[in-house]
């Protein structure tokens, strides 16, 4: 999908036009892949325009950067209210957000430490990502033939651009084969996460999704899910979950601030349920976006509201 433009994008504290967000070719970032970033969005809910969990995106930002010893210039206050005011600026009502901080242009080398942390904030407008009709018929995705990354190589737990050549390949290799998406496997061959999203099964009225050590990236939306199950009192586990059990699930769906919650409708061309999306998958979706279009009270304090 095309980028519809608006006019300004932060960079390193200011806002430049949109054409002219423009990196150096020598930059680290483009030969070492040295860049952290996120992906959260606006909602246009009753009160306004709404940042869905902005303080727990930028946490993430922060600790994806500690791992990688990459000190942000900038206090996580300074981020949130650069997010709220360039919405503000490209008078967006609702959108995608884009945070990266990255290292910039100095010298190259394996080593980064002498290069400089940018950072550079967008914002546009973003429709479905696994497409518009995709959350409630569901999508065909497969197993990939590509392995998440093996404990202790490249930390899953940052959301780093380097790991994102992995998730091209799944995703490359789905969309060749007439998949929409692809579902990888960590080393061991349990599941592990789809390109851009967390994994979910429902069996026998409880939720199951892979654990932290399973080289999946600890999701914003996948943590919203649990919370929102242990209110509604659906169980749920963290553990490991061999691929066979991805096939006789009553239900399969994908969480991710692009992809919401996005139920699956067959892997590797075996039918999940009846085909459609489930019953604890709709409660699911219906409470969330209750919440993230500002229909019923947010009393996990989860709505940024831009003014």
């Amino acid at each position: 999908m095309p980028f519809e433009k608006v006019d300004k994008i932060w960079m390193n504290g200011k806002l430049v036009n949109w054409d002219d967000a423009k990196i150096h070719v020598l930059s680290h970032v483009i030969h070492y892949g040295s860049s952290l970033f996120e992906g959260a969005r606006c909602y246009l809910t009753k009160n306004g325009p709404a940042i869905f969990r902005l303080e727990a995106h930028t946490d993430r930002l922060f600790n994806s950067c500690k791992i990688y010893r990459m000190e942000i210039p900038y206090t996580k206050e300074e981020i949130n209210r650069a997010i709220i005011d360039l919405i503000k600026v490209n008078k967006l009502d609702a959108c995608y957000i884009r945070p990266v901080a990255y290292r910039g242009y100095e010298q190259l080398g394996v080593d980064p430490t002498a290069c400089p942390v940018d950072v550079s904030i967008a914002v546009w407008r973003w429709g479905k990502y696994l497409g518009p009709e995709a959350l409630e018929n569901g999508v065909p995705v497969c197993v990939s033939s590509w392995n998440r990354m093996a404990p202790n190589t490249l930390p899953a737990m940052a959301k780093s651009g380097a790991n994102y050549m992995n998730a091209q390949l799944i995703k490359m290799e789905a969309k060749e084969h007439g998949y929409v998406e692809g579902i990888a496997l960590d080393v061991f061959g349990f599941v592990s996460e789809g390109s851009g999203e967390n994994v979910f099964i429902v069996r026998e009225g409880a939720l199951i999704t892979p654990s932290f050590g399973c080289s999946i990236l600890p999701g914003i939306t996948r943590n919203t899910v649990i919370t929102l199950a242990h209110e509604m009192e659906i169980k749920v586990i963290e553990q490991s979950i061999p691929r066979e059990a991805l096939y006789v699930a009553d239900e399969v769906f994908f969480t991710g601030s692009a992809a919401e919650i996005t139920p699956i409708k067959s892997i590797d061309k075996v039918t999940i349920g009846n085909g459609k999306r489930g019953p604890i998958t709709k409660l699911l979706q219906e409470r969330f976006f209750q919440i993230v279009m500002g229909e019923t009270e947010d009393k996990y304090g989860w709505l940024n509201y831009v003014k």
